[in-house]
């Protein structure tokens, strides 16, 4: 865990998961999200030609937010994804290469992990934090569970069914990052939308963040 790379202090760790986005609206779309305070965006691989996307999109906005790729399963793509500029890693599941290859490259790795034995040999591997997948079926008492074996310093995204509806519910259990899929975006979204739904996530994170502070 030496070369561990930490996930960044960003002021608000909010992951846009872009799935199914097209290198010709991408640029437009995450716009639209850093104007809206959202720092982090991830492209999935299984998205239509998504190492043009992530590419467009780091070299416009590479300095003004945290940008990569997600469904990541072969080192080969970890490989690409850092040539193009992308500096987030994101994959479904947790294969130690892959993020000690991501960390060779600096790259921060949020892998996806559902049960102790994952979350502990993520930590183990030297994840910049766990990605609990898919979080809408532990619950937010599923997570807090989880967390009491893990050491106190991880740090916890979750991943599946988060929006801002239920995005409080989780952060009152200490999760820190909340990676927003169809609630933000889905293909075809008018961008006018996709603003509104980006307001409203960011409205429900400070309103979280606030709370727990009080």
């Amino acid at each position: 865990m030496a070369n561990r790379i930490m996930w960044p202090a960003l002021k608000r760790s909010i992951v846009a998961i872009l799935r199914g986005v097209q290198p010709g609206e991408v640029e437009a779309i995450s716009e639209i999200l850093i104007d809206e305070q959202i720092e982090a965006i991830e492209v999935p691989l299984n998205s239509p030609e998504p190492f043009q996307s992530i590419r467009r999109i780091c070299k416009r906005f590479g300095n003004d937010c945290l940008i990569g790729a997600g469904t990541v399963l072969h080192l080969e793509q970890c490989d690409r994804v850092a040539g193009i500029g992308g500096r987030l890693l994101v994959s479904p599941n947790i294969n130690p290469a892959i993020v000690a290859r991501a960390e060779e490259h600096g790259m921060v790795t949020l892998p996806g992990v559902f049960t102790a034995t994952e979350a502990l040999l993520a930590v183990q591997s030297g994840a910049s934090a766990l990605k609990i997948f898919p979080a809408v079926t532990l619950g937010p008492s599923g997570v807090s569970a989880l967390k009491t074996i893990l050491p106190e310093d991880t740090i916890v995204g979750v991943v599946g069914g988060i929006s801002d509806y239920n995005l409080a519910e989780f952060a009152k259990v200490g999760v820190q990052i909340f990676g927003l899929g169809t609630s933000l975006y889905k293909q075809g979204d008018d961008k006018e939308v996709i603003r509104g739904r980006a307001k409203a996530a960011v409205r429900a994170y400070d309103a979280a963040i606030a709370g727990n502070k009080t």
